[in-house]
């Protein structure tokens, strides 16, 4: 029997979900994602990636500021939904909420719970150096998290992986395990499982303070950061008084008895621009200035004097 959907996204993580759900028998009666931002150098109002691909099917979208409010509750009642399906929604969903739809709501998480509840499970796990990722589809419940598991899938991390990359695959994955799940579940085949108590971890918001790289720290701990934070908000550090990003470094071993300090240049290449860390070298393979697009080093070095001694900060 087909279910009758409400849809509840906003980045171009939930979007395929969404085209799954489209796909799908089932009827989607509304889209929930968040108001127009303003976006790029003009600042002006862009609809989010739900939006959008709502919009392209012609479905109903609401936009609240926030879901506490009774007039947002009421509208939502009265789309009267079996389910409401939620990811990377970015708004807090009140247990009235939770309660409207006639067999709750289930949230696509990308991570494997209760490992990384919260904002950013996708550049913690790799910045922690975590071998293996995936996606929980979870029943909701008040807190953060921490509803029971109905299905999980899991994906490798593989050691050029960005956050980019996972994100992207996670996506996918995401919609998958929700088009295989959601029948069996909305038909009691599907029972939900309570998240262990052990192992939870929280990954918190990411900052762009954080993007600034320790050069004391090891090679491998920085190589993590920079595939974390690509694409966004990418690892940097200064270089004579500016800021050069960097969008693609790997861990390289130094000759022995290397006496540099962190953060001094101990070899410069096209094959890269290697710096000394805590333990060993990180080999800069694709930097960006203020202004300039990300470029390969070999590509970098034709416009930019690079030299074994300096020091980046």
């Amino acid at each position: 029997m087909p279910l009758r959907i409400a849809y509840a996204g906003t980045p171009a993580f939930a979007v395929p979900a969404l085209e799954a759900l489209i796909a799908s028998p089932h009827p989607i009666v509304a889209v929930y994602t968040q108001p127009d931002r303003p976006a790029g150098r003009g600042r002006q109002l862009r609809p989010s990636a739900v939006k959008a691909c709502a919009v392209e099917h012609d479905l109903p979208v609401e936009q609240p500021e926030r879901l506490s409010s009774a007039q947002a509750q009421a509208t939502l009642q009265a789309y009267a939904p079996d389910v409401l399906v939620v990811a990377a929604y970015g708004l807090i969903l009140p247990a009235a909420v939770l309660a409207i739809p006639r067999l709750g709501a289930l949230n696509i998480h990308a991570s494997l719970l209760p490992r990384w509840r919260g904002a950013a499970p996708i550049h913690r796990a790799i910045e922690a150096g975590d071998a293996t990722t995936g996606v929980c589809l979870m029943e909701m419940a008040p807190g953060l998290d921490t509803g029971p598991v109905v299905a999980v899938r899991s994906t490798p991390i593989q050691p050029d992986d960005t956050a980019g990359s996972v994100h992207d695959r996670l996506a996918q994955i995401g919609a998958q395990l929700l088009s295989a799940s959601l029948d069996d579940w909305a038909a009691g085949r599907l029972p939900a499982t309570p998240q262990a108590q052990d192992g939870v971890r929280y990954a918190t918001k990411l900052s762009t303070q954080e993007a600034q790289l320790n050069w004391a720290q090891p090679a491998e701990v920085l190589a993590r950061q920079v595939r974390a934070f690509n694409p966004w908000p990418v690892a940097r550090c200064q270089r004579q008084g500016q800021a050069l990003r960097i969008w693609q470094a790997e861990p390289v071993s130094l000759p022995p008895g290397q006496t540099a300090k962190p953060g001094e240049i101990v070899a410069v290449s096209d094959a890269g621009i290697d710096v000394q860390t805590q333990d060993q070298g990180l080999r800069l393979k694709t930097v960006q200035i203020p202004g300039g697009k990300p470029q390969a080093v070999d590509q970098f070095l034709r416009g930019h004097a690079v030299y074994v001694g300096e020091t980046l900060d």
